[in-house]
């Protein structure tokens, strides 16, 4: 009789071990353990981070880290930390974060666009991925992948086509720079290519001349007249006469460094430099900004018509008056100027 009750209170102790075992098992695993109101949150867990560092990004968020970090050391997560973005939903127990946190790296919508040098493009860049701005910076101006794949540094910021991207947050510069490479041989299929073709330029040509058109016009209906005002004067060797380059050749000047010039005055176009297309007949050496896809397009697309000269028009801010003979461009001009000095535009 005493021997059964001692098996009867090893039983019930068993019975209780087995229950409290169970229900930790249980909260453990599949009892919710999210602390935060939002529907959701994310977490960012950089290349090479420690199981430290995942525990005090979840900490703020759960209900009970030691629970999860208990769990996460049974699933062998604290040995195989993975980078990336993660998604944790209000509501989710432990197991559930920790397969998001090990096999769901969510994507990010990367953008950029008018990036005036490659270095405010690895700015850009580095505030939506893991990547910081100098190895990005870096990575754009290697010389071996810019020789290797026919770009240089006056056209390298060409290659980089401005839209929106599906990216990884812990991209590599390497990384991103090689997907641009991708992206930029995409954008110039065979349509482009051909109609790049048909008007004597290639690619780092094109570009160069649509970031001279979008400088001059932001009118994604007035872009491809411009381009055929320049593609005109390509044509018959006249020199492009773009204030947009005489602007960036005097950006370079230390002289003028941090200030904007509104207007081009004659002291600048006298500044000697491949980007004076007063100066120097033909394109210059590569693009002044970045242009809009509209911009490049509009190059391939340009209207064919017989003007040879534009200046922007006082009464409809953004748009320009064209005309075909220097006559009339200069009646046109002169009244710009008008407007200019009457704004109290000097430089």
């Amino acid at each position: 009789m005493y021997f059964k009750k001692i098996l009867l209170s090893v039983a019930l102790i068993g019975l209780v071990v087995s229950a409290y075992f169970a229900y930790f098992v249980y909260s453990a695993m599949f009892k919710p353990n999210t602390a935060f109101n939002n529907e959701s949150a994310y977490i960012y867990i950089p290349t090479n981070a420690s199981y430290d560092y995942v525990h005090e990004e979840l900490e703020p968020l759960l209900k009970d880290i030691k629970k999860f970090d208990a769990l996460a050391k049974q699933k062998k997560y604290v040995t195989n930390v993975k980078a990336g973005r993660y998604l944790i939903k209000k509501g989710m127990n432990n197991n559930e974060i920790i397969i998001s946190i090990r096999s769901k790296n969510s994507p990010i919508k990367l953008s950029f666009n008018n990036q005036e040098t490659l270095k405010k493009l690895a700015g850009r860049i580095s505030i939506q991925i893991e990547a910081d701005s100098l190895s990005l910076l870096n990575a754009m101006l290697d010389e071996t992948f810019l020789s290797k794949n026919n770009f240089n540094n006056a056209t390298a910021l060409g290659m980089y086509i401005p839209n929106s991207y599906e990216f990884f947050w812990n991209t590599s510069a390497e990384q991103f720079r090689d997907r641009m490479l991708k992206e930029y041989n995409r954008f110039w299929n065979d349509t482009r290519i051909n109609k790049a073709k048909e008007i004597g330029l290639n690619p780092s040509q094109v570009i160069a001349l649509a970031s001279i058109v979008y400088e001059e016009s932001k009118k994604a209906d007035e872009q491809p007249i411009i381009a055929g005002v320049y593609l005109n004067r390509l044509k018959v060797g006249m020199p492009l006469q773009a204030d947009p380059t005489i602007k960036f050749a005097a950006y370079q000047q230390p002289e003028n460094k941090g200030k904007v010039i509104r207007r081009v005055l004659n002291v600048h176009k006298e500044i000697d430099s491949p980007y004076n297309t007063y100066k120097y007949a033909g394109l210059p050496p590569g693009l002044i900004a970045m242009p809009d896809i509209s911009a490049i397009d509009a190059v391939l697309n340009y209207e064919k018509h017989g003007y040879y000269y534009f200046a922007a028009d006082a009464n409809r801010l953004g748009y320009h008056k064209f005309a075909k003979t220097l006559t009339q461009h200069n009646v046109n001009a002169r009244e710009y100027q008008r407007y200019l000095s009457s704004q109290g535009i000097r430089n």
